[in-house]
């Protein structure tokens, strides 16, 4: 056994100095070095590429950010947050395009808009920024590319041959990669591309992922010429001789079922800031399905710099609400009561989520406050309202069925849904029937006793609500999209006084989908353009 053991031993050592031999030997020196050169040069392109080889380039109105990355199947990746994404087969590997088209820039928006030519000149130009685009980061890759595996390999090797090896062989690599994209481009896959996102599993809704991505491009389009269009009119409406805001006015945006319309956050901020809004008020809708994908959308809402104060609608879920509060500047209500900037504002939930239904069951009972869920939580917001103590100004519903219970008990309530606006006064409260000991055959009114009126007295006596149901911020989101006739984008600025009195407000309305224009309506609380009837609402679903 022992014998064994020592030829064994005797044979790995004899096999240990021939190697050692060879190794020695300059060509098998040489090869060691080669692949270590290559290994450094080929870490050095990969590591400079996925973190420096990107650019930013405009595309008309648009910044797109352009980025490339090692792959072994190539191909483009078009991102357009929140909608998903477009996957397209236009080159083989080893380099993968991907472009995030994700947000208008607002000086280029305006200098479009100044200029009409110049906006006939970007959309024929589109192609060849995009084209100049990706020949520019080709080279800005290239160059990354060198200077990574330089840096590198003179951080390991310190030898100026060996590092002038290195960035040749970068060099070729780059190139290389380059060409082959270069050689195997197939512009017609623009054509066929492969959609990735949220909506896959709607195409009922949505239709598929060519018509989404032609019709969200439309749509970019038209936005970005008539967002800018509102600071004119504007400045052109405020100068008429109706209601001219006082320094202590405050102005709040009232903006409803935005749908996961990713341009919408650009028009509420181009408002914001134009208008010198103070708050922001949402009445839900703010999403589409309530998924948990979808809570990244609400993350625009600290560039706002407002208080935005939100309640849920029938399309948003609990996660969506809990994202939307953690939000630095965002307020939920939910059967709750705040007060910004000196107005007090109450609001309830929906308390319904059907995303995915055309007709709520709730609508089938709307006048049963027995049955009809929307009324009772109109019911329960009512009652914490008259519990607080203290006059609320506003109260923030997300469907018009929920508000009959808050007539009379407070001035203004806000609300969307129906995808349309109308204002209207609500209906006031039934009046208490008296009782048989407050009723005698000698009197011709119940005296008030000790304890003064009751609350539904009270109630009866007070000022008539006024409803006002905003339409869709959003153009009711990818829906908007399909219509034969688009969805309009709807929102309004609301005056309150010192003394929160509500005494004008504008109704802002721009086109929807192929079309551009933008009318704005000032209406002043009691001039002959403030008609509104007086209505019980039902529950129409959006």
């Amino acid at each position: 056994m022992t014998a064994i053991w020592l030829r064994c031993l005797s044979a790995i050592r004899r096999y240990a100095a021939a190697t050692g031999r060879l190794l020695r030997r300059p060509w098998a020196r040489r090869a060691r070095i080669g692949a270590a050169i290559a290994l450094i040069s080929i870490g050095g392109v990969v590591i400079g590429t996925m973190l420096f080889a990107h650019a930013d380039i405009n595309v008309g109105p648009f910044r797109a950010e352009m980025s490339i990355s090692p792959s072994i199947q190539g191909g483009t990746e078009v991102d357009i947050p929140p909608l998903g994404s477009l996957h397209l087969d236009s080159h083989d590997g080893p380099i993968h395009l991907k472009v995030n088209l994700s947000a208008l820039d607002q000086d280029r928006t305006e200098a479009l808009i100044d200029d009409p030519s110049a906006i006939s000149s970007a959309g024929e130009n589109a192609v060849e920024d995009v084209r100049m685009g990706v020949i520019r980061l080709g080279v800005r890759a290239l160059g990354i590319a060198v200077l990574s595996a330089l840096i590198l390999s003179g951080l390991i090797f310190r030898d100026i041959r060996r590092v002038a090896a290195a960035g040749v062989t970068a060099l070729v690599v780059t190139l290389s990669s380059l060409g082959l994209a270069a050689f195997t481009l197939r512009p017609d896959s623009i054509a066929e591309p492969r959609y990735e996102g949220l909506l896959v599993n709607a195409p009922a809704v949505v239709g598929d992922a060519r018509r989404i991505a032609d019709n969200y491009g439309r749509y970019a389009d038209q936005l970005q010429q008539i967002v800018s269009n509102v600071s004119r009119l504007y400045t052109t409406v405020s100068t008429l001789p109706v209601y001219q805001p006082e320094g202590n006015t405050t102005r709040i945006l009232h903006v409803s079922d935005l749908h996961l319309n990713p341009s919408s956050w650009g028009l509420i901020r181009t408002v914001v800031q134009t208008f010198d809004i103070d708050a922001v008020v949402d009445t839900g809708d703010m999403v589409d399905w309530g998924s948990s994908a979808e809570t990244g959308y609400v993350s625009s809402i600290p560039s706002l710099d407002v208080p935005y104060i939100y309640v849920r609608g029938n399309h948003d879920s609990g996660a969506i609400q809990a994202a939307v509060a953690r939000q630095r500047n965002a307020v939920v209500l939910d059967n709750s009561i705040t007060t910004v900037d000196g107005l007090t504002i109450a609001g309830i939930g929906d308390p319904e989520f059907t995303p995915d239904k055309s007709e709520t069951p709730a609508a089938l009972n709307a006048d049963d406050p027995a049955i009809s869920p929307l009324l009772q939580s109109g019911e329960r917001l009512r009652e914490t309202i008259q519990q607080s103590g203290k006059p609320v100004d506003i109260a923030m519903v997300h469907d018009p069925a929920m508000a009959p219970p808050l007539s009379g008990v407070v001035p203004l309530v806000l609300a969307g849904h129906l995808h349309h606006r109308e204002v209207s006064l609500l209906a006031p409260p039934p009046a208490p029937a008296p009782s048989a000991e407050s009723a005698g055959p000698s009197s011709s009114a119940p005296a008030a006793g000790p304890a003064g009126p009751s609350p539904s007295a009270v109630a009866v006596a007070a000022a008539p609500t006024r409803l006002m149901v905003e339409g869709s911020t959003g153009g009711a989101g990818l829906r908007g999209l399909e219509k034969e006739e688009p969805t309009p984008l709807s929102l309004s600025v609301l005056y309150f006084d010192e003394k929160n009195q509500l005494k004008a407000y504008d109704d802002i309305e721009l086109g929807g989908t192929g079309q551009s224009n933008v009318e704005m309506q000032r209406n002043v609380i009691g001039a002959r353009n403030d008609a509104v009837t007086t209505v019980t609402p039902d529950a129409s679903p959006s």
